[in-house]
């Protein structure tokens, strides 16, 4: 997984093409890294011209401001992939720099069973750790065994067990209290050989019940592309998957996490629609010891619906969560996305958290 060279380093290189938003402005400097060396080598640059360094994945959780970052944008390029089989199951290593999708692709053609649900998400497999990437029932930290990360400030790699991460709801200790101080280089995942899904998601069993019977094709590859084919055409119905010649899918996916309350909180925001002589109940899903509620409902309940638009910017036509770039700019982006936060918060007491990073 580790190649030789000296890393190549460039100036005012256009970011809005290295994102799914196609959004923002130039880096003062840019690098590919293909190598945990020239990781460590560009760090170094970085400290040498005294300049922040911020490790891009496939840009589909990303937000780069529209006069771009003064600093140096290293890409996440390491690839490599190695398996290891015990049994049933198979512990299979993947550099940061593999994209996420065609890992699931290749894992459904070698009957390994684990992360089929996840299947047409963008971005690199160094991302899904960092935010606990989720889909249709299922969440990276179900699978993954390890990571390797380098240390910023020492520049040692370090290895973390899937107990050191702090993998809660779309979160990690990589996204909260250690927040920009590793750059996670290898994910060592635990799947399941010849292995049957486990459909746990309404909406995606409904899917699945209208077009095949799983029952009858046995475990491993014949069933998982079932649950990959139905995941896809979930996820192409929101646009939410990457596609040139769908306008609506110019996004970073969801833009709000779904908030979870506490039973007494839930109860008050009932109180609270209750009091409003709305007719409609308020959706909710158990969630640990507190209760989800879909961030969709509450933005379209704050006086927003699919399709509106604010000069290029909108909501997609085909997810209440997905804002949408229709050649527009970052700032108008941001802003939309605050006035849907405000409403929210002025209509039920709710703060929605957004999803994606916004580069500064």
């Amino acid at each position: 997984m580790d190649r030789s060279g000296h890393i190549e380093i460039t100036r005012n290189e256009p970011l809005a093409g290295h994102t799914t938003l196609g959004l923002g402005g130039p880096a003062r400097f840019f690098a590919v890294a293909r190598s945990v060396d020239q990781i460590r080598e560009a760090l170094l640059f970085a400290r040498e011209k005294g300049v922040r360094a911020h490790i891009l994945g496939g840009g589909s959780n990303i937000i780069v401001p529209d006069n771009g970052f003064d600093g140096l944008v290293l890409k996440m390029g390491l690839l490599g992939i190695a398996s290891k089989r015990d049994g049933e199951k198979v512990e299979m290593t993947v550099a940061a720099g593999e994209q996420w999708d065609p890992l699931v692709h290749h894992c459904i053609d070698h009957h390994l069973a684990g992360i089929e649900c996840l299947s047409g998400i963008p971005g690199l497999v160094g991302a899904t750790p960092i935010q606990n990437v989720g889909a249709y029932g299922q969440e990276v930290k179900e699978t993954i065994v390890s990571l390797s990360a380098i240390d910023r400030h020492t520049l040692e790699t370090i290895r973390f067990t899937n107990a050191d991460c702090g993998f809660a709801y779309r979160q990690s200790r990589f996204k909260s209290d250690d927040a920009g101080r590793f750059i996670i280089t290898d994910v060592t995942f635990r799947l399941t050989h010849n292995g049957r899904p486990v459909i746990k998601y309404p909406e995606l069993k409904r899917q699945l019940e209208s077009s095949t019977n799983l029952d009858t094709l046995g475990k491993g590859r014949p069933v998982l592309e079932a649950v990959r084919s139905g995941v896809l055409a979930l996820r192409k119905r929101k646009s939410m998957v990457v596609d040139p010649s769908d306008p609506h899918s110019r996004s970073v996916g969801s833009f709000f996490m779904n908030p979870i309350l506490s039973h007494d909180e839930f109860d008050r925001l009932q109180g609270r629609w209750s009091s409003t002589g709305d007719t409609d109940v308020v959706p909710s899903f158990p969630a640990g010891d507190g209760v989800k509620i879909p961030a969709a409902w509450l933005i379209e309940h704050a006086g927003f619906s699919r399709g509106d638009r604010r000069g290029g910017v909108g909501i997609s036509m085909n997810h209440s969560l997905a804002l949408v770039n229709y050649g527009g700019t970052t700032q108008e982006l941001l802003a939309l996305a605050n006035s849907i936060q405000e409403a929210v918060r002025m209509r039920f007491g709710i703060t929605l958290q957004r999803e994606p990073v916004i580069m500064d």
